[in-house]
C-alpha cells in the first residue's frame, strides 16, 4: 500500500491542553423561569447517568469557577485533578457536555462512554490456557535438564528470544526501580508475584478516583486474569517456582482501571492512574489496553477530543514526574500509517457503528500520545505476529507477544504464546501485543536500573539504541495464500513492523 504521508508522532497534534480556547463565557441563568427549573430538574432525574471528563486551564482559580457551573449544569464533581486541569463528573443532564463546553476556562469537555454507568478493552488475543498440571510436570523435567533456574522456564522460549535469561544472571534489575501495571488489577498474593510487589504504589483507580486500602489492586474475580499475566512478564521472581520475569529484581505494582460490569477502560480511570503512578515514584508504566470505550479517538468529535485531551494531560504529566509509558500497539493488525482503517468495534460499551478513520487524525489512545512507547509483538522466529498492528513511525520497538498460529517453538509444550502467572497461583499461556509491552517494559526497567538518572526520553533513546532489527522480511504471506498479509515499508534501521528493533534484554544490562 502507497502512503500519502509520513507518520508523525501527536506531539504537535494535541498539545497539553488542546486550542478550544474559544470562550463564550457563563451561560446567563436569568430568563429561565422557576417552572421550566423544575421541568428540567424532572427530566435530568429521569435521564440515565453518564461520565464525563472536562478540561481546563490548570489553576485554581478558573478550576473553582468551573466547578460552579458544573454544578449548574446538574453535574456532580467525582474527582478533580488540579495540577492537569482535568475534573471527572457524573451527570444525568443530557444537555451537560454541551452547556459546559461554552463555560469560560474549559477548552474540552466529553462524555467517557455510550451508555449509562451501571452498579474489555484489553489487547490480548484469544483466551487463556491453563498450564496442566501434566505439562508443568514435563516442562519441570525440561528445565531441570536443561539447567534452566525455574521449573517452567523450558517453555519460556520469549525470555531466550531477548536474552532475558542470560541477562537475570548479570543485573536481575534493581528492587528501587517499580513498574506499575495499568490493567485489570494484580493478584499480589501469587507466589512468583509477592516478593517484588510494591502494595504502596498499587491502587484501584476505578471510577477516577484512587482507592488505597488493603487488596484494592487485586482482580475482581479469577476470569480477570489479565494484569496478573502481565505482571508475571515483567517481573516474576527467581525464585524457584513456576516462571521467571524480564526484571525478576525489579518492583511491580498494580493499578486497576477496569469496570466491575463490563470489564472496559474508562478514560477516567486512567488518568487517575497515570496521575497516581506519577505521585507515587512509579518509573515506568505498561498499558496492556486502549482507552474506551472508542478503538480510535477522532479529533473532530467533541467527546473523542476531550478524552484524547484529558488522558494526554495525565500522561505528560507523569513524564515530566520521571515516568516512562510503553503501549501495546494493538491486535487487528491494522496499518497505523495507513490512510485509512476501517473501525468496526466502537463504541464497545453500546452498539458498534462501522466508520472509516484516518489514523493520523483518529488515535489509539494512549498507544498513539507523544512519548509513549508503542510496542508491536513477534513470534519465535522474530516475525512480526499475525495479529499485530505496525505502522512505520507509529511503532517504536518490538517485543515477543507470541504466534501460536504460524510460529510454533521447540519447547516441551511447543506452544507459541506466553506462559506467564494467573490469579489463584496458577500459570496460563497468552498472545497478543499485551503480552510485547510488558517484555518491553520489562527491559526499560533494566536500563532504568543501569542509568538510574535517565529521563524517560533518555530511556526510550536507549531503548531504541539495544534494540536488534531484523529488518522487513522479503515476504510477509503468513498463511501462503499468495497474498501479503501486511506491507512492512521502511529500511533495517526503522520500520513499520519493528520500529526501532525487537528488544534485548543481554544488551540492556551489558
Amino acid at each position: 500500500m502507497v502512503h500519502l504521508r509520513s507518520r508523525r508522532r501527536l506531539a504537535l497534534a494535541v498539545p497539553v491542553a488542546l486550542s478550544l480556547t474559544a470562550s463564550l463565557g457563563f451561560l446567563p441563568a436569568a430568563g429561565v423561569s422557576a417552572a421550566e427549573r423544575v421541568e428540567a430538574t424532572a427530566r435530568a432525574a429521569d435521564a440515565p447517568k453518564l461520565a464525563y471528563v472536562v478540561n481546563t486551564k490548570a489553576d485554581h482559580r478558573t478550576i473553582a469557577s468551573v466547578k460552579k457551573a458544573i454544578a449548574a449544569a446538574d453535574g456532580s464533581v467525582v474527582a478533580t485533578y488540579e495540577k492537569i486541569g482535568v475534573i471527572v463528573v457524573h451527570s444525568a443532564n443530557p444537555d451537560f457536555a454541551k452547556t459546559v463546553r461554552a463555560v469560560r476556562g474549559v477548552q474540552s469537555a466529553g462524555a467517557t462512554r455510550t451508555a449509562p454507568l451501571t452498579a474489555a478493552g484489553t489487547t490480548d488475543e484469544g483466551a487463556a490456557e491453563i498450564l496442566s498440571a501434566d505439562q508443568a510436570a514435563r516442562t519441570a523435567k525440561a528445565s531441570r535438564a536443561a539447567g534452566a533456574g525455574e521449573p517452567l522456564e523450558a517453555d519460556q522460549w520469549d525470555l531466550r528470544a531477548i536474552g532475558a535469561d542470560k541477562a537475570a544472571k548479570i543485573n536481575p534489575g534493581s528492587d528501587k526501580v517499580t513498574v506499575a501495571v495499568i490493567d485489570t488489577g494484580v493478584d499480589d498474593t501469587h507466589p512468583d508475584l509477592a516478593p517484588n510487589f510494591s502494595a504502596s504504589q498499587s491502587a484501584n483507580c476505578v471510577g477516577g478516583k484512587a482507592d488505597t486500602s488493603e487488596g484494592a489492586w487485586r482482580p475482581y474475580t479469577a476470569e480477570d486474569y489479565h494484569g496478573t499475566h502481565v505482571a508475571g512478564e515483567i517481573a516474576a521472581a527467581r525464585n524457584g517456582i513456576g516462571v521467571a520475569g524480564v526484571a525478576p529484581g525489579v518492583k511491580v505494582a498494580g493499578i486497576k482501571v477496569s469496570d466491575p460490569d463490563n470489564g472496559l477502560f474508562y478514560p477516567e480511570n486512567v488518568v487517575c492512574a497515570f496521575v497516581f503512578a506519577a505521585d507515587h515514584g512509579v518509573e515506568i508504566t505498561n498499558n496492556s489496553y486502549y482507552v474506551d470505550p472508542w478503538l480510535y479517538n477522532c479529533m473532530d468529535d467533541p467527546d473523542q477530543r476531550a478524552i484524547v485531551d484529558a488522558v494526554n494531560r495525565a500522561q505528560l504529566y507523569a513524564q515530566k514526574k520521571g515516568t516512562l509509558h510503553l503501549a501495546s500497539a494493538g491486535n487487528s493488525n491494522h496499518d497505523l500509517d495507513s490512510d485509512a482503517i476501517v473501525d468496526a468495534s466502537s463504541p464497545d460499551d453500546s452498539t458498534p457503528v462501522t466508520r472509516t478513520v484516518d489514523p493520523h487524525a483518529c488515535f489509539d489512545v494512549p498507544t498513539q500520545l507523544p512519548g509513549v512507547v508503542t510496542v508491536s509483538a513477534t513470534g519465535v522466529q522474530n516475525l512480526k505476529s499475525y495479529y499485530s498492528s505496525y505502522g512505520k513511525g507509529v511503532v517504536d520497538v518490538a517485543a515477543p507477544g507470541g504466534d501460536r498460529r504460524y510460529q510454533l517453538p521447540d519447547t516441551p509444550s511447543k506452544d507459541g504464546r506466553i506462559l506467564s502467572t494467573m490469579p489463584n497461583n496458577q500459570y496460563a499461556y497468552l498472545q497478543g501485543t499485551s503480552m510485547a509491552s510488558p517484555h518491553a517494559a520489562g527491559v526499560a526497567a533494566l536500563l532504568k536500573s543501569k542509568y538510574p538518572h535517565a529521563s524517560p526520553a533518555q530511556l526510550q533513546a536507549l531503548l531504541k539504541a539495544q534494540a536488534d532489527n531484523p529488518g522487513c522480511p522479503a515476504s510477509y504471506d503468513q498463511d501462503g495464500d499468495g497474498t501479503q498479509d501486511a506491507t512492512c515499508e521502511g529500511g533495517s534501521r526503522v520500520n513499520g513492523f519493528y520500529g526501532f528493533g525487537i528488544v534485548n534484554a543481554l544488551r540492556a544490562v551489558k
